[in-house]
């Protein structure tokens, strides 16, 4: 499941543009970016060509750490130039990277249209409209957006995109092979590259290939340490080879580097099955300040959370509100499949049914999407269809996940 970023490029200008041929940019960390492009900044307050780099790296920047005050220096930097410059075409393209990262996909959808009529050669604006197009469940929408991008260049950023499709629509081959090509492109930033690895490794994983997915997990990790996806998958090929120990650690890792809610839910899944129930109980404390802290700042939307907190059986009704917030703004099949799973442990099968049949329509070949299907068919008094599902997930990955996994054949029993 993509739960976060959708993997976006920067600038579409020209790299002598952005002063990388004077040696900026080239080869350096994105840190060391930030500290120039802010000292250019800093000398030349109105260069709008300097802000919009400034801006952009502290773009990536929230890429790499997930922390939102980078992404607020950003809008701030982009407000300020389209105040002086409300025709600033870069500063249009950044300000919808900072909408897509706020979920705001329906204002996304519609400033990334206004901008393929602008600049149609521009494949940003194409990639940009098919991510948003993704999240709001309009498929075909999104294949158009994506080949146009990949017709004007084909790139570590079309070919990632591309392969997302073709993996949520049931083309798992056609992903594997877009993914291994995006790879094999590079980009600009390790963590662009990590990035891609750590999709692949997922989709290595849903498909049951532990040891390819292994292998991509540590060389995202090897090519951007902070990759905390990476750093979580690899934790869950671990703990699918029963490795309990060592998939702490990576989870850990994890969330050293960002504190998710499913971070703290993986680990006290482990911490409960090795009877550790002191190390569980802290970990669960933390998913609840993570629930508390976005509850006080205005965030009511969190299907991840939500998902969680199903998993867990409890909170269901702050499950419920944060699923449902989610659907308000977007319909892609993961959030219908969060919302399927919390409505199930709350009883209400026939809306977990209808649920769950959005969930599946595009034929993605997912075991947790087949498996909450299952169990759920199962309930509702579907045991024939229900049994075929749960069969599904586990011929994809016998060890999907350390719990729901045995709990699928427990119910096949």
């Amino acid at each position: 499941m993509r739960l976060a970023l959708i993997l976006i490029s920067l600038l579409s200008v020209s790299a002598s543009d952005l002063r990388f041929a004077s040696g900026v940019g080239g080869g350096m960390s994105t840190d060391d970016q930030i500290a120039a492009f802010e000292k250019w900044t800093k000398a030349d307050p109105n260069n709008a060509q300097n802000l919009n780099l400034l801006a952009a790296a502290y773009i990536q920047k929230t890429r790499e750490t997930a922390d939102p005050g980078y992404l607020q220096r950003a809008d701030a930097l982009i407000g300020r130039l389209l105040g002086r410059e409300p025709r600033n075409y870069e500063a249009w393209r950044l300000r919808n990277l900072v909408e897509l990262n706020r979920h705001h996909f329906s204002t996304v959808a519609d400033y990334a249209g206004q901008l393929t009529a602008r600049a149609p050669s521009d494949p940003q604006n194409w990639g940009t409209l098919g991510d948003a197009l993704m999240e709001l469940g309009r498929y075909p929408e999104a294949a158009e957006a994506y080949g146009k991008m990949a017709a004007i260049k084909e790139s570590l950023f079309s070919l990632n995109r591309l392969a997302y499709y073709r993996f949520v629509t049931g083309n798992s081959d056609g992903a594997l092979d877009a993914m291994r090509k995006a790879v094999a492109a590079g980009a600009q930033y390790p963590e662009n590259k990590a990035w891609c690895l750590a999709d692949l490794g997922s989709m290595y994983f849903k498909l049951g290939k532990l040891d390819e997915a292994e292998r991509a997990y540590r060389e995202a990790i090897e090519a951007f340490p902070g990759q905390h996806q990476a750093h979580a998958g690899l934790g869950a090929v671990l703990a699918a080879r029963g490795r309990a120990s060592e998939a702490i650690a990576s989870y850990t890792r994890a969330q050293a580097i960002v504190p998710l809610p499913q971070y703290s839910g993986a680990l006290a899944d482990l911490f409960t099955a090795g009877g550790k129930a002191e190390q569980a109980r802290l970990q669960n404390a933390q998913i609840d300040m993570i629930a508390k802290l976005e509850e006080a700042a205005g965030q009511k939307a969190n299907r991840t959370l939500a998902l969680v907190y199903a998993n867990q059986e409890r909170n269901l009704d702050r499950a419920l509100e944060l699923a449902e917030a989610d659907l308000s703004l977007r319909h892609d099949i993961y959030t219908w499949d969060a919302l399927s799973w919390v409505l199930y442990k709350r009883g209400s099968l026939e809306e977990a049914q209808k649920a769950s049949g959005e969930a599946l329509k595009t034929g993605a070949r997912e075991p947790l999407l087949f498996y909450h299907a299952g169990m759920i068919a199962r309930a509702a008094g579907d045991g024939e269809r229900g049994r075929k599902l749960i069969e599904s997930a586990l011929a994809l990955n016998p060890r999907f996940d350390p719990v729901q996994a045995p709990a699928a054949r427990r119910a096949l029993k």
